[in-house]
């Protein structure tokens, strides 16, 4: 029997099916737009994902979400608002190791003053930071660091940062790329303190003259969820979009070429299925991007190609809550390379939201590999755990073997900044200008945050 091939067309075609292809498939279905989403894996969502299991409810990915405007009325439109939890006051407080004892991140001036993270020559390199000119070439995030604030600060703030954000290393991101925010005040008032302070006022003048931005005062600076989890939002999400007559949504269907046919952009799938557009949105990782754009464009292939995703995996452990000594108050631990441990760091899960776990127990979400370690690809699962545990173990005072693991894996895991990104970023918006129609979206290039 001959395969059945079929064809489909729509004005607009956005292929990947995460928080960014979803979110921009709901708005144009929401306008009355037609849209076809294409996905390759069975649910939406991308890297969102939550799973309940036993009594644990875990974050397979990200774990919180920052509470600002454009969040804040993509919930509310979905009829959300009043499912949302907040992290409590105690998750304010970060960990960091130094000689393998949790130290808590200074909140203020006054507890940086007594900080053990902050020594004598760590003040006098602050004190002098205003006057210290700016580099003229691109410098790595570890080279602008240290020449403003100094090495230790690097190594116990910066550092552990990086790794828990990027999972990246300092000594290859890009300041400009990776931090642009920071290394912007340094370009404009020529000192991280006092673009800092022109900043803060900027922005309570700006706050103060415009008033209300429909933002609640509750949910101002906040990190939140669900109770079961943040899945919640893509699902509701999924929902809605499969409820318009105008959106299709294709799942476990996977691009495997993208070419141009009588002037409509056209994507066939792996069993042949094609999918005609005037409008083609890419909002996969670069990598899916570059393959799906190989035969058309070597160009933009080559410059997704050099964008680096290494490999991490994040761990969850569970313990029962007697065996650990430390009393768990604050958002977690960030483990710094030079402490030498694999572990880049822990989430207190069950700290940041009621019941994450069970009853008189404790989740950890730890994470481990990045950019410093892709060997975590050839150790199995069994050997991550076990290194995870181990040093868990050590830091937090653990006194039994977990009751609870489990694992998940990335083999392309969050893309990294790193120099020469922006001048990639360039040039694939230059080739892409010449194809009217083709819009690439990501994070690889819109930042990696949800």
């Amino acid at each position: 029997m001959n395969q059945q091939y079929h064809t489909h067309q729509s004005p607009f075609l956005v292929i990947g099916g995460g928080i960014t292809g979803l979110s921009l498939a709901l708005e144009l279905a929401r306008k009355g737009a037609a849209v076809t989403l294409v996905e390759a894996e069975a649910r939406l969502g991308g890297n969102i994902h939550s799973v309940k299991e036993d009594g644990w409810q875990m974050e397979i990915g990200p774990n919180t979400l920052l509470a600002k405007l454009p969040l804040y009325r993509l919930i509310d439109s979905l009829g959300l608002a009043d499912q949302v939890i907040f992290t409590p006051e105690a998750s304010k407080k970060r960990y960091v190791v130094k000689g393998g004892e949790l130290i808590a991140l200074p909140d203020g001036l006054k507890s940086a003053l007594k900080n053990p993270l902050i020594n004598g020559k760590d003040w006098c390199k602050l004190f002098c930071e205003p006057f210290r000119r700016p580099a003229r070439h691109e410098e790595t995030l570890a080279e602008f660091i240290e020449r403003r604030l100094g090495k230790n600060i690097l190594d116990y703030f910066v550092d552990p940062f990086v790794s828990g954000v990027y999972a990246g290393d300092p000594q290859r991101l890009s300041a400009k790329a990776a931090m642009a925010r920071i290394h912007n005040l340094e370009q404009e008032y020529g000192s991280l303190l006092r673009g800092g302070m022109a900043q803060l006022r900027k922005n309570r003048k700006k706050r103060a003259q415009e008033g209300d931005d429909g933002l609640p005062d509750n949910w101002r600076g906040k990190l939140v969820s669900f109770p079961d989890g943040i899945e919640t939002l893509t699902q509701a999400m999924a929902d809605e979009l499969a409820q318009y007559p105008n959106a299709r949504i294709f799942l476990a269907t996977t691009i495997e070429n993208i070419g141009k046919k009588s002037g409509l952009w056209l994507a066939t799938d792996q069993h042949g299925n094609e999918f005609c557009a005037d409008q083609l949105v890419l909002t996969t990782p670069a990598h899916r991007t570059a393959q799906m754009l190989a035969r058309f464009d070597a160009s933009i292939q080559s410059a997704l190609d050099a964008i680096v995703y290494p490999p991490i995996a994040a761990v969850v452990l569970g313990y029962e809550r007697k065996a650990v000594k430390h009393p768990l108050d604050g958002f977690g631990v960030l483990i710094p390379g030079k402490e030498k441990r694999q572990t880049l760091g822990a989430l207190f899960s069950s700290t940041l939201f009621p019941d994450r776990a069970p009853e008189n127990r404790a989740l950890f979400t730890c994470f481990i590999g990045g950019r410093k370690n892709p060997g975590i690809s050839e150790q199995t699962d069994a050997e991550l755990i076990e290194t995870v545990n181990s040093e868990l173990s050590e830091i937090l005072k653990i006194s039994q073997p977990p009751v609870f693991k489990r694992i998940a894996r990335w083999s392309h895991a969050i893309p990294q900044y790193e120099i020469g990104h922006l001048e990639r970023i360039a040039a694939i918006d230059e080739y892409s200008k010449k194809h009217t129609g083709l819009h690439l979206m990501g994070n690889w290039r819109d930042g990696i945050s949800v």
